[in-house]
């Protein structure tokens, strides 16, 4: 609290010498490392981080505390500046990371309005009757869910399908604790691994694509060490399944009128994407921007065609006839979608978070910290050793985040390096339950079955699995380093 009294009282007493200070063009950015700028951006970072990690003892959503420090990292940047007479850099600099937020936010904004959508049709609901009818055992339907997983993560994010899927586990094995624990678990390193080889998968894949260091295409060369990584801990844990099976069910789902079309229309808008970025060298956004035209549009079509199929005027319409018309408009009400409705439904908690976090790293970029970790990281020691170190450290803190320091450090790799540090971010959150937003996802649905310390019971197979996908990586991808 002294330090913001510090700030506020620096900066109401300093404006109006500083509105007078001498203008001197500023060439390049200022090195603030020693600075008091600096230096107060770094406890502030340090402060944010601490307060958004400790969100479920202090009940405070994690974007409050990281959105107030990164503005006030920039408040101070902004200041020194300004004393020195010209904030143009700085104010272009801030741009600079807006932009490439705004660009994060409106691909996850049209991903996660699709995923609503196709929740509120019930296309997910439809799953878990469809796994007990198939009078499995847990064992095999261990293997089902973690596939599957795995293969939807490349399209859908870690959150989303984990939460998806680990709904579905929780339903089949409520008399089993011991299966929901070890499949959650196997549903997390499923996430995080097959999130890692598709720029779709997750937030540091899409920062990768976003920023040209790798192509779409590239991403896929690291299929099998992704596949390795989730199938070394998921064959220790699979002698550890019950071998029981759960009740089977008759339940059945209806699906609402244009459901299957929305999942066409999903797969269609991923394709444009690809096409506008390799095609057309647009950025990826564009076309989801254009994916979110084609679900307005079908919204439309949804609900115009609904009044046009049931009576409208009573004066023409026998009463029983219009009663019955009345009825079906209103189920079918019921079972179409508002769009802006699920764009509001986002995780927006998380998506402003990252703003916070982005903007706040980009700040310590720009003051010089993030080069001079650069110096020491990639130049003490070797490009291997340095991004399995970070792949590593994304077991305590975010993947997007580091991801994204790592961009913004620069770093002269070659390609096979930086699919390495690609893999290392993806699947090392899958080390602690806390390390990743599927993990932290889950240990708040599976209360009592899966935990923290259940997943640590699994760390050495889960290590086992990061070092195994970092040889497989080395193995089938040399011909790139």
């Amino acid at each position: 609290m002294k330090i913001l009294q510090w700030l506020l009282a620096t900066t109401l007493l300093g404006l109006p010498w500083l509105a007078q200070a001498e203008t001197t063009a500023v060439s390049s950015p200022l090195d603030l490392t020693r600075s008091w700028a600096g230096h107060f951006s770094l406890v502030i970072i340090v402060l944010v981080y601490v307060g958004a990690m400790i969100e479920d003892l202090t009940f405070l959503k994690k974007s409050k505390p990281m959105l107030f420090g990164a503005s006030l990292i920039w408040l101070a940047i902004l200041i020194v500046y300004r004393e020195h007479g010209d904030t143009t850099l700085a104010v272009q600099a801030f741009r600079d990371n807006l932009m490439a937020y705004m660009e994060l936010l409106l691909f996850i904004m049209v991903s996660m309005t699709y995923l609503n959508v196709m929740e509120d049709m019930r296309l997910f609901d439809a799953l878990r009757p469809r796994l007990l009818g198939l009078n499995l055992g847990y064992r095999p339907l261990f293997w089902i869910t973690g596939l599957w997983v795995f293969l939807m993560s490349t399209v859908v994010n870690g959150l989303t399908s984990g939460l998806l899927m680990g709904a579905v586990i929780i339903a089949i094995g409520r008399d089993s604790p011991r299966f929901v624990s070890l499949a959650c678990l196997n549903i997390v390193i499923a996430c995080n691994a097959g999130g890692s080889f598709s720029p779709l998968g997750g937030i540091s894949t899409l920062f990768v694509w976003q920023n040209g260091v790798l192509r779409f295409t590239e991403f896929f060369t690291l299929f099998l060490p992704c596949l390795v990584n989730y199938l070394v801990p998921a064959c220790l844990m699979y002698f550890a399944v019950p071998r029981d099976k759960p009740e089977m069910t008759s339940e059945t789902v209806a699906l609402p009128r244009g459901a299957r079309r929305i999942v066409l229309l999903f797969g269609l808008t991923i394709v444009l994407t690809v096409i506008f970025d390799m095609k057309l060298d647009l950025p990826p956004v564009a076309g989801m921007m254009a994916g979110l035209s084609l679900l307005q549009l079908f919204n439309y079509y949804l609900l115009s065609s609904e009044a046009h199929e049931v009576p409208h005027h009573r004066e023409t319409t026998p009463a029983a006839t219009f009663q019955e018309a009345e009825r079906i408009r209103d189920e079918r009400r019921e079972q179409s979608f508002v769009l802006f409705d699920q764009i509001g439904r986002l995780d927006w908690d998380t998506l402003l978070f990252f703003y916070g976090a982005m903007v706040g790293i980009g700040g310590l970029g720009f003051i010089g910290y993030l080069d001079a970790i650069s110096t020491w990281l990639y130049g003490q020691h070797s490009p291997t050793l340095a991004n399995i170190m970070i792949g590593l450290s994304s077991a305590f803190v975010d993947n997007g985040t580091l991801m994204f320091a790592v961009l913004t450090m620069h770093p002269d790799l070659p390609l096979g390096q930086w699919l390495l540090v690609t893999l290392t971010l993806g699947v090392g959150g899958s080390l602690l339950a806390i390390g990743s937003a599927p993990g932290i996802g889950l240990l708040g649905i599976a209360k009592g079955q899966y935990s923290f310390g259940s997943h640590m019971k699994w760390f050495p197979a889960i290590l086992l699995g990061y070092f195994a996908a970092v040889g497989v990586h080395f193995l089938v991808n040399a011909r790139y380093f």
